[in-house]
């Protein structure tokens, strides 16, 4: 079984092709999708698809770029949309200093206030850090995720995955992780707890090689994995099954249902 543990298929990038696209990921071997909401509008739409697949699966957020169109509206919506049995996440949320879309002072008001509705349903949540390693580490130490959770598209240093570790976070590790000038993910992703990292796309963004320069799309987790598992020193088959039972732990997902939902597709 493959996990990609972070998709974006509502994308409007995926609207002439969206079929198409989840069925060259079965055919490459992706068994279980994650799509991950980072708006009200997309955290809807990608219930939406999770309801219509059986292996998609559901998270619901809002991202540090959008939290200045957030209203009381937008947490009864995710608060709603988080019953639904097909959500198995709160995200993306995070902190991104890196483009400063919005201000940072937001930022960490509606970081903190989703992680705690997070708490409140009982999900883990999903983090998006970009260039904000101080404030995030210092947020999640005092706003411990109950029900864990994953920083996804990990970049950071090692000495700070430790830290991460230590708290019980998952690591995970997309298309950069293959690129020739990667430069703290190679390292984090041998030296990472064989039980606690996943990989994902973060499609339609950050393609893998060799297919820099075009869309991303789950077909292409099958990159991620052979890299990780030629850093690791292992089989991909090993990496691929290490990968799929970190995640049906972190999002409470049994063998089961992950048996069903393939055998559906």
């Amino acid at each position: 079984m493959i996990w990609d543990t972070h998709a974006h298929l509502e994308d409007s990038q995926f609207s002439p092709d969206r079929g198409e696209t989840i069925a060259r990921a079965t055919a490459a071997g992706v068994t279980t999708i994650v799509n991950v909401g980072s708006t009200e509008a997309t955290s809807q739409n990608s219930v939406r698809l999770a309801e219509e697949y059986p292996f998609i699966y559901a998270a619901v957020g809002i991202h540090p770029h959008d939290v200045e169109a957030c209203t009381d509206k937008t947490w009864e919506t995710l608060l709603r949309l988080a019953q639904n049995p097909k959500v198995i996440a709160w995200g993306e949320i995070g902190l991104d200093y890196f483009r400063d879309i919005s201000p940072r002072d937001d930022q960490r008001k509606w970081f903190i206030h989703q992680l705690k509705l997070a708490n409140e349903v009982g999900l883990p949540v999903i983090i998006h850090n970009r260039d904000a390693h101080g404030d995030i580490l210092q947020i999640i130490k005092n706003y411990l995720p109950e029900a864990g959770g994953v920083f996804h598209s990990y970049s950071g240093s090692w000495e700070m995955a430790k830290e991460l570790l230590a708290m019980g976070f998952y690591l995970s590790f997309s298309g950069p992780l293959t690129f020739k000038n990667a430069r703290h993910a190679p390292e984090v992703a041998e030296k990472v707890p064989e039980d606690r990292f996943l990989i994902e796309t973060d499609c339609p963004y950050l393609t893998p090689e060799p297919y820099r320069g075009k869309r991303n799309e789950p077909a292409y987790i099958c990159e991620v994995l052979a890299k990780i598992a030629a850093i690791r020193g292992m089989e991909v088959r090993e990496a691929a099954r290490l990968s799929s039972e970190n995640a049906r732990r972190l999002f409470r997902i049994d063998q089961f249902q992950c048996e069903i939902g393939s055998n559906l597709q």
